[in-house]
């Protein structure tokens, strides 16, 4: 992946990581169940934070 690629796989993955932060508060509010979005939260961090490493390799 080139520099331009990596900002962009990282916008996506912010975007869709404030999407689901939305919808794990209103799964709290209604008291739902919360593991899957906690768990698809916590993938979409380490991919944030592999993506991340990678860009400052460039």
């Amino acid at each position: 992946m080139n520099k331009k690629e990596i900002e962009y796989k990282i916008q996506e993955l912010k975007y869709e990581y404030v999407r689901l932060q939305n919808d794990l508060e209103k799964l709290e509010f209604v008291q739902g169940k919360l593991s899957p979005l906690e768990k698809q939260i916590s993938e979409i961090e380490v991919e944030l934070k592999a993506l991340h490493q990678q860009l400052a390799s460039l």
